[in-house]
């Protein structure tokens, strides 16, 4: 599933391709038809990423929701849409460029009570600019489940990936383990600066990099990640290998059925 920074990066690709325009929109899957006709003809005033939440925002008042979910997936190009191929779910088209949606989790449309609902759901976001950290710290540090399990969860911290909580976490020397009421306000503030930090160079780059300069593959004389998420990082995806901060073997175990990764000599504390 996408982390929060491919969203908010789909965001921008968006409204730099269509805002101001007034679309044409059709479901040739079919899923979508009523709400494609709705909008339809409207001019897309803006876009915006929530988590790993899409919002295009048109004219009186129509907002479009999409989650990708697993499977979901955009594409676009210039000039006229191509003929569908396989399940499209929504096209969008003006005279400029065309957009495609296939196999999302949620395509709907929704009212402004609506899309203040989905808001109030969700944890604040590291990559917006009105986020509230505190208002996940005060989850945080009344709850007992393990930390990396809070910050999974998006309505303590929305946009946060298993990439981003893994990487945060060793970067903060913290186990994933921990009970989250054991963090203090100290430690939430370095966590949740460094979520910021992270998220927003993967928002600039077009992907996850979490390793420090001191550990690059050129400053330690080591090959290169080989992975199809790309960046370079510590523990994400590395069981059995040597941590690249103290040679010990990076850990891997199971979270609420998902994998966890960690160095257990460098997130001791």
């Amino acid at each position: 599933m996408p982390e929060g920074h491919t969203i908010h990066r789909l965001a921008a690709r968006h409204a730099e391709l269509f805002a101001g325009d007034k679309l044409h929109a059709a479901s040739p899957q079919g899923r979508f038809a009523e709400g494609a006709a709705r909008l339809s003809g409207t001019v897309l005033d803006g876009t915006e990423a929530y988590g790993k939440h899409l919002l295009h925002h048109y004219a009186a008042e129509l907002t479009l929701h999409v989650h990708l979910g697993l499977y979901g997936k955009f594409t676009d190009g210039p000039g006229k849409p191509p003929p569908p191929v396989g399940q499209v779910r929504l096209r969008l088209a003006s005279d400029r460029h065309w957009l495609e949606l296939r196999g999302p989790t949620a395509c709907e449309l929704l009212t402004p009570p609506e899309v203040a609902a989905l808001r109030d759901r969700l944890g604040p976001d590291p990559l917006r600019a009105d986020a509230d950290p505190a208002r996940a710290y005060a989850r945080i540090s009344r709850s007992s489940p393990p930390l990396a399990a809070l910050l999974l969860d998006q309505s303590v911290v929305a946009g946060t990936g298993l990439i981003f909580v893994t990487e945060a976490l060793f970067r903060a020397g913290l186990p994933p383990t921990m009970p989250g009421r054991e963090l203090t306000p100290a430690g939430w503030r370095e966590l949740w600066a460094d979520l910021v930090e992270l998220m927003t160079l993967a928002v600039e780059r077009g992907r996850i990099d979490t390793v420090r300069d001191a550990h690059l593959p050129a400053a330690m004389g080591r090959a290169a990640r080989v992975d199809r998420h790309g960046g370079e990082v510590y523990v994400y995806r590395r069981p059995g290998v040597p941590c690249h901060v103290c040679g010990g073997q990076v850990s891997r175990g199971k979270l609420a059925g998902r994998n966890l990764y960690w160095c257990p000599t460098c997130q001791s504390a």
